[in-house]
């Protein structure tokens, strides 16, 4: 630590560097400064106090530092207050030096001497022929101690106080968690190494504090990935690390032609799946480093900044706190591609979205176990018939390569498993891309998005997902309702019989929009076919009905009908002593057909 001070200096004026390092209590502690006034201004305790309102730790750091400064009165140590608070005119020109301006001022009127740790605050402030003390970090400070312990096989370090540190060691796609040291980390030794990791990336250029916010801090220094957390924010202190262990091209992964062809020519909007570790994160760097070289303009959006690409690959981050704001400025800069490393919160699938509709090639990074579960992320956050507009290629990778890719199209088109033409409709063809397979598919089916799967099921098309919402239809009429297909398209709906006249509703009307609500032909039967007492009975023809005509005694009661012993349908005898079918309803016609094949019809009543 190097000093330039007169040993008569009794009053100092430090700014919000030196007080967020704490050098001045470490300096009272190793007798280096005693008899001393410190004056502290208005605007540095301003400054320090808006860090703390927005959440980060180097505010709660300064203003820590001078309740501690308050204790050393025994020492000679004095602390007071001078000058006003800045206007907001000022802290918005703070950027610009404004509030540095303001601390000379006061440095100049009490005849003191300027600490600090900011070397061009240090040099302007020689300039105007202040005197100034400017503390320069000790040499052991400028070393990263996080980095002791990498190695070249190392991805990510796992360090949590009062555990011994843990490693993961391999490579993309293969690693093992193992331990590094015998040794347990103790509480002051994770505050040392977290105060080296945060002061380093305070004083390097190639560094960047992505977070700060009481209790937790995310760094991005060099190509380490940092996450310090601490309480409140969790039980214990712990120091996440993680770096990129090698840069590759996509020379370097299993691309077949037909691939490769279409991530030049055609590919847009591009999603690479994967579960964390799996390489995916690397291959959009090589994605990101392949598009610029065939002469396109690349950017990224990240949160944090940690993609490890060229410097002619511009590196955006969340515009105050915002990326929407930061969509705003990419549309104005016109890429031709974005990566997007990670979408995962609701916001970057809507910002992934509009700027792939915008014309942005889109390349987006999102942990996923299978490429479907990826797509699945998109259903419900964005409008199902724009999918295919904003993802075209799916890539999937395990174990640091390419292990699936899957293409997306829309077609107006009767889903697999259904036959009535009148059910057509828009549907997103998920495929191999290799192969051409048809996979899944996409539609709307009732009132949701669902994703069908296609191949190698026992149920085909409607079936596979359609058991789940019928019977949550259901539910409005019966607790318990059972369903069983009869056909492709055909179920028999089996309901308590007290609640099988709410289900078919007065003259059919209500399992006929339960019917086009669902796209299927419903049968509805009693869970426990019962059929009690035989009546007599006349069936009639009323304009558009086939009426039953019961003696009026039997009103209110359930009817159940049979054609030639086996069960037909059941439904609540009218107050007139009658049950009208409708001709035009499925039941109607089966009814009419019956008839007209001199089928046996009988009514029991229970």
């Amino acid at each position: 630590m190097e000093e330039r001070q007169n040993k008569d200096i009794k009053k100092i004026v430090p700014d919000t560097s030196i007080l967020i390092d704490k050098k001045l209590s470490e300096m009272v502690d190793e007798g280096k400064l005693s008899d001393t006034k410190i004056i502290i201004p208005e605007a540095v305790v301003d400054e320090l106090q808006a860090q703390a309102n927005r959440g980060r730790e180097t505010g709660f750091e300064g203003l820590d530092e001078i309740k501690r400064l308050r204790e050393f009165e025994d020492r000679g140590i004095e602390v007071s207050h001078i000058g006003r608070r800045p206007t907001e005119e000022e802290i918005k020109l703070a950027s610009k030096g404004r509030i540095d301006a303001l601390i000379k001022d006061h440095v100049d009127d009490e005849n003191a001497v300027l600490y600090t740790e900011d070397y061009v605050q240090s040099q302007v402030a020689e300039a105007e022929g202040l005197d100034v003390v400017f503390v320069e970090q000790e040499e052991d400070e400028d070393r990263f101690l996080l980095g002791d312990f990498f190695d070249e096989t190392t991805m990510s370090v796992h360090l949590v106080e009062g555990c011994r540190p843990r490693a993961k060691r391999g490579s993309p796609g293969s690693f093992e968690l193992q331990d590094i040291s015998d040794r347990e980390l103790t509480k002051e030794y994770m505050e040392e190494l977290s105060k080296n990791i945060i002061d380093m990336a305070r004083r390097k250029d190639d560094a960047e504090i992505e977070m700060s916010k009481k209790g937790a801090e995310i760094i991005q220094f060099r190509d380490y990935r940092i996450v310090i957390a601490k309480p409140p924010f969790s039980l214990r202190r712990e120091i996440t690390a993680v770096r990129p262990l090698v840069k590759l091209t996509l020379d370097d992964y299993s691309l077949t032609e037909k691939l490769r062809k279409r991530l030049e020519e055609k590919a847009e909007g591009i999603l690479i799946a994967g579960n964390p570790g799996s390489g995916k994160t690397t291959f959009a760097q090589s994605l990101a480093e392949f598009y610029s070289s065939r002469g396109n303009i690349v950017k990224t959006l990240e949160s944090p900044r940690d993609l490890d690409v060229s410097k002619d690959i511009t590196q955006y981050t969340q515009l105050e706190g915002r990326m929407d704001n930061s969509e705003d400025v990419l549309l104005l800069v016109r890429p031709d591609y974005t990566i997007y490393d990670e979408v995962r919160k609701s916001y970057d699938f809507t910002t992934f979205a509009d700027l792939r509709l915008a014309g942005t090639g889109m390349v987006g990074v999102v942990h996923a176990s299978d490429p479907i579960d990826a797509v699945q992320r998109f259903v419900g956050r964005t409008e199902l018939g724009m999918i295919p507009h904003v993802l075209d290629t799916v890539i999937h990778i395990d174990a640091g390569d390419v292990a699936k890719v899957y293409s997306l199209t829309m077609k107006v088109k009767v889903p697999s498993g259904m036959q009535e033409q009148d059910l057509a409709r828009p549907v997103i063809d998920i495929r191999d891309f290799e192969t051409g397979e048809l996979e899944y598919e996409i539609y709307t089916y009732g009132e949701e998005n669902i994703v069908v799967p296609v191949q190698d099921t026992e149920e085909k098309g409607v079936q596979t997902l359609a058991k789940e919402k019928i019977i949550d239809e259901l539910k409005r009429f019966d607790d318990d309702p059972n369903v069983e297909f009869l056909s492709e398209n055909r179920i028999a709906a089996k309901v308590d019989n007290d609640n099988i006249p709410h289900l078919i509703g007065r003259n059919g009307k209500t399992v006929d929009k339960l019917e086009d609500k669902l796209g299927i032909n419903i049968d509805v039967e009693p869970k426990t076919k019962t059929t009690g007492e035989k009546i007599d009975f006349d069936i009639g023809e009323t304009g558009a009905y086939i009426t039953f005509n019961f003696n009026g005694k039997y009103s209110g009661q359930n009817a159940n009908i049979y054609i030639d012993k086996e069960y037909f349908f059941t439904a609540t005898v009218g107050k007139n002593g009658e049950i009208k079918l409708t001709k035009d309803s499925d039941l109607g016609e089966n009814l009419v057909r019956a008839i007209a094949n001199n089928k046996n019809v009988e009514v029991y009543v229970s």
